[in-house]
């Protein structure tokens, strides 16, 4: 632990293969503590990580952020603590007025939520994050916060708001690449919703 600490805060050098050992020390850092189950650590690595940050493009740190997060989401029965880290993850970018990692992880929190069913909550989220993506156009995120969205109504039992969800979902998408693994959830949520209407292919 001390030796991936030391190499993470030494500021001395920030090119192209300094920066890649400081990013591998700090996944490596991050699943000794998962696996010591040790979560208040996995914040406090990012916060004490924030000087090599500073240094870096904001789409490295995002890709850094997210990696660690996926990281602590593979514990199977840690949902709770993955809802706790995005939260403090959302504030962090709030305070360092980084936006577009802030609304990555505000999606990724909504899904979360959405999981452990605090579906009133999680549809506050995902409401406020779609108005700001709207005005941004990022049409990839808004394809993935509408799925979200289909999601939360469908468990409200809103079949009509859950459908207008999946397809607000699928014209945004229609305008970009959308990788198979979220088109197949577009069509499996698509189908739930046919079989819901007894609409049966």
């Amino acid at each position: 632990v001390e030796a991936y600490t030391r190499i993470i805060s030494i500021n001395t050098r920030v090119d192209d293969s300094a920066l890649k050992v400081k990013e591998e020390a700090l996944y490596r850092l991050t699943k000794l503590y998962v696996k010591e189950r040790r979560f208040d650590a996995v914040m406090d690595l990012l916060k004490n990580a924030n000087p090599l940050f500073i240094m870096i493009p904001k789409a490295k740190t995002a890709k850094i952020v997210r990696t660690i997060i996926e990281i602590v989401s593979a514990v199977p029965d840690a949902i709770q603590v993955q809802i706790g880290l995005c939260r403090q993850v959302v504030s962090w970018c709030t305070a360092e007025k980084r936006t577009f990692l802030r609304q990555r992880i505000q999606s990724k929190l909504a899904a979360l939520l959405f999981k452990s069913r605090e579906y009133q909550e999680a549809m506050a989220i995902i409401s406020k994050l779609l108005r700001q993506l709207k005005k941004l156009d990022d049409k990839q995120l808004l394809v993935e916060t509408h799925l979200i969205e289909a999601r939360i109504q469908h468990a409200l039992r809103n079949l009509p708001k859950a459908k207008a969800a999946l397809t607000t979902a699928r014209t945004a998408g229609n305008a970009i690449y959308v990788v198979p693994l979220l088109q197949g959830e577009l069509d499996n949520m698509s189908g739930t919703l046919h079989c819901e209407e007894g609409d049966y292919p």
